[in-house]
C-alpha cells in the first residue's frame, strides 16, 4: 500500500463519527490530498527512473552511429567554389558503337555518378624539422653638459644642494642583448583506407566524395573521415584513389572512448592552463 493512500484511510477513521456534511467535505479534502500524493509518488519514481536512465548511460561505452547520407560531411554547400563553363556534350553520331567524352570503348565500372562508391588509400608520411635561432646586441652612451648659457649656466647651482657642474648635466650608458631559440621536430605516418560515396558532380565532371568510416573495439571508438574533389580521369581501373589525387582533401582520424578519456588531461586542470597566465 502506498503512503499516500494510508493517510487518507486513517484520517476517515478519525472523522467517521462526524456529521454527514462534515464527513462528504472532510471527504472531498481527503480526496484531493491522495491525488496530489499518488502524484508526487509517481514523479518521484520518474525521476528515479530518469536518474538512473542517465546513469546507465554515463557508465556505457560509446555507441557506433546508424547508416545516413554521407552529404553533410563535404560541408552545408558541397558545391561553394567558382564554377567552370557546363561542358557540351555532343549528340553520338548515327550507326556508331563509339560514345561522345566516353573513357573507354565498354561500360566502365568505375564510381562515375552520385551515389556510387570507391575505395580511398590513404598514406601519409609527412616529416618536418625547423630550426631558428637568432641574436641582437645594443649600446648607448650619451653624455650633455652647458658649458655657457648666456650667464644663467650656474643658476640650477643656486637651488639645487651640493656641488653643480653645468658642464655635466647628463652622463647615461645602456645596453640591451638577447638571444633566441627555437626547434621543430615533426614526424607523422598513417596508412588507412575507407570507402567513399559520390555525393555530388560538378559541372566540369570532377565529383565531390565523402566517406565515413567508424570501428568499436574495447569501449574505444575510432573515427575516419575524408571529403574532397577528384578528378574521374584519377580513379585507377581498381576503382581506387589515393589521398594526394583528393583537391580541397579534409582528412580526420581520431578516436573517444574510456582510453582517450584517461590520455586526456582533468576538466579542471584544462581550465586552470587555459586561465593561468605562467
Amino acid at each position: 500500500m502506498r503512503a499516500s493512500h494510508a493517510v487518507p484511510l486513517l484520517l476517515a477513521a478519525a472523522l467517521g463519527g462526524c456529521g454527514a456534511g462534515a464527513a462528504t467535505g472532510a471527504n472531498e479534502a481527503l480526496a484531493r490530498v491522495s491525488d496530489m500524493g499518488a502524484q508526487a509518488y509517481d514523479r518521484a519514481e520518474e525521476l528515479g527512473g530518469d536518474a538512473v536512465a542517465a546513469a546507465r548511460r554515463a557508465a556505457a561505452p560509446p555507441q557506433v552511429g546508424g547508416v545516413y547520407d554521407p552529404s553533410p560531411l563535404a560541408g552545408a554547400d558541397a558545391r561553394g567554389m567558382p564554377q567552370p563553363v557546363l561542358a557540351i556534350v555532343p549528340e553520338a553520331a548515327p550507326n556508331s558503337l563509339w560514345r561522345p567524352n566516353a573513357r573507354a570503348f565498354f561500360d566502365d565500372q568505375r564510381a562515375q555518378g552520385v551515389g556510387d562508391i570507391l575505395t580511398v588509400n590513404i598514406q601519409i608520411t609527412d616529416r618536418a624539422e625547423v630550426s631558428n635561432s637568432s641574436s641582437r646586441t645594443r649600446s648607448g652612451e650619451t653624455q650633455l653638459g652647458v658649458n655657457a648659457l648666456f650667464g644663467l649656466e650656474a643658476l640650477p647651482g643656486e637651488i639645487l644642494p651640493g656641488g653643480f657642474d653645468p658642464g655635466n648635466l647628463i652622463d647615461a650608458e645602456g645596453s640591451t642583448s638577447s638571444n633566441g631559440q627555437g626547434q621543430i621536430n615533426r614526424e607523422e605516418e598513417i596508412e588507412l583506407t575507407v570507402a567513399a560515396v559520390i555525393v555530388d558532380v560538378l559541372p566540369n565532371g570532377n565529383l565531390i566524395i565523402a566517406g565515413r568510416q567508424q570501428v568499436l573495439v574495447n569501449a574505444e571508438l575510432r573515427e575516419l573521415t575524408v571529403t574532397g574533389v577528384i578528378r574521374p580521369q584519377d580513379i585507377s581501373a581498381n576503382n581506387t584513389i589515393r589521398h594526394d589525387q583528393i583537391a580541397e582533401a579534409r582528412i580526420a582520424y581520431g578516436g573517444r572512448g574510456q582510453v582517450s578519456a584517461v590520455q586526456r588531461p582533468p576538466l579542471g586542470q584544462r581550465v586552470a592552463d587555459a586561465l593561468s597566465p605562467w
